[in-house]
């Protein structure tokens, strides 16, 4: 038991039997104190702002429609990058080496021209 509880006396709450023996065992299993256990789920009832009454089918169904938006948020954001940031700097890295393959090949089928003619030629090269 919680330091702070251990100087306070115990109360007697009227409990079925069956009722009780249920709770002890859930006791054990969790490895609390009664009184620590009972004070847990209170704390989680207030804090949740649920009520053992409530079916919790629609805050499940508000918790999935929440991460659904989320998700549906990222994926808007994603697709945002990729059309303005990815794609036009794909497509400039693309288009320079585009222009560069382009230069470059000429050059090489020049030499190549200039070989063919002989030596002479060679040596007046001015590159």
């Amino acid at each position: 038991m919680v330091k702070n509880y251990k100087k306070e006396k115990f109360e007697t709450l009227k409990i079925k039997s069956s009722v009780a023996k249920k709770f002890r065992r859930h006791c054990k299993k969790m490895s609390q104190s009664q009184s620590m256990y009972l004070m847990i789920m209170l704390d989680f009832f207030e804090q949740n702002d649920i009520s053992p009454y409530e079916d919790l089918g629609p805050h499940k169904m508000m918790l999935a429609n929440l991460i659904k938006k989320r998700f549906n948020g990222l994926i808007a954001i994603i697709k945002n990058i990729e059309k303005f940031q990815t794609k036009p700097t794909a497509a400039m890295m693309s288009s320079l080496f585009e222009v560069k393959a382009k230069e470059e090949k000429p050059l090489i089928l020049e030499r190549k021209q200039l070989e063919k003619g002989g030596a002479g030629e060679k040596n007046h090269l001015k590159w």
